[in-house]
């Protein structure tokens, strides 16, 4: 039978108390990167939309969900994902969320809540000038 572990200590993710280490290193890498990527789509999805149009349907929403953590200051579901596998893989999880932690120390100031909401503006902004670009190119076409 296997046993679960972990709670409130690692954002309520349990995991299976045989998980080697390897494997939820392996696991929280993997997290990491599907997560870099959908920062990544968020932001710039608008750019695969011009070759691809029917990418916007996944797009928009990414978009709109991405935008509202940045100004609400949710929580994405990965990041206590990850932490928790960092944990179990006796890592040591991070505090805070996913940009914040990869991104900020780089990037940003220490004033943290104001840049949230910066974050989010350029989303909007950005994807708003993609987006009114290519409906702008399909009514010359």
């Amino acid at each position: 039978m296997i046993r679960l572990r972990g709670g409130a200590a690692n954002g309520g993710v349990r995991y299976p108390d045989q998980m080697s280490s390897w494997l939820a290193s392996a696991l929280a890498d993997l997290v990491m990167l599907v997560h870099f990527g959908f920062v990544l789509f968020v932001g710039a999805g608008a750019l695969f939309v011009l070759r691809w149009r029917r990418v916007a349907w996944a797009h928009i929403p990414c978009a709109v969900y991405g935008t509202a953590i940045e100004f609400f200051g949710w929580t994405c579901p990965l990041t206590p994902l990850e932490q928790g596998l960092r944990v179990t893989a006796g890592e040591g999880g991070y505090s805070g969320g996913f940009t914040e932690h990869y991104v900020g120390g780089l990037l940003y100031p220490s004033n943290w809540s104001a840049v949230h909401i910066y974050l989010g503006i350029g989303v909007v902004l950005v994807n708003v000038a993609l987006y009114s670009w290519i409906l702008a190119r399909n009514r010359r076409s």
